[in-house]
């Protein structure tokens, strides 16, 4: 059972931020999220500004489901970028890109 990332940010931003609720380019955005953590990542950041701080406590706190490590290898694979390369652009450390390949192979 995956939450209702929707309803969540909706209620965020009604108790936090109310005057965002009322932009429609952030209304659609609400309307049209999904489960794609690369995608809710997106939208948190466009949402709430961090701090340094923050930023780095919340980047050793993510997770990646199964189709965003796949699509993450697949976007490397297509390009030819390198892990360093990867690992800078995401903020994903090269180790991690290491263990998804060896634990998707089979799937790319």
């Amino acid at each position: 059972m995956r939450p209702n990332y929707n309803r969540i940010y909706q209620d965020l931003l009604q108790k936090q931020h109310p005057e965002k609720l009322k932009c429609p380019k952030i209304r659609e955005q609400l309307n049209e999220i999904s489960d794609s953590t690369e995608e809710i990542l997106k939208l948190n950041e466009k949402l709430f500004k961090q701090c340094k701080e923050t930023s780095k406590t919340n980047q050793q706190l993510k997770t990646y489901d199964k189709k965003t490590m796949i699509k993450l290898l697949n976007y490397q694979k297509k390009h030819d970028f390198s892990t360093s390369f990867m690992s800078k652009k995401y903020n994903i450390s090269r180790t991690t890109f290491s263990k998804w390949k060896k634990l998707l192979e089979e799937e790319l």
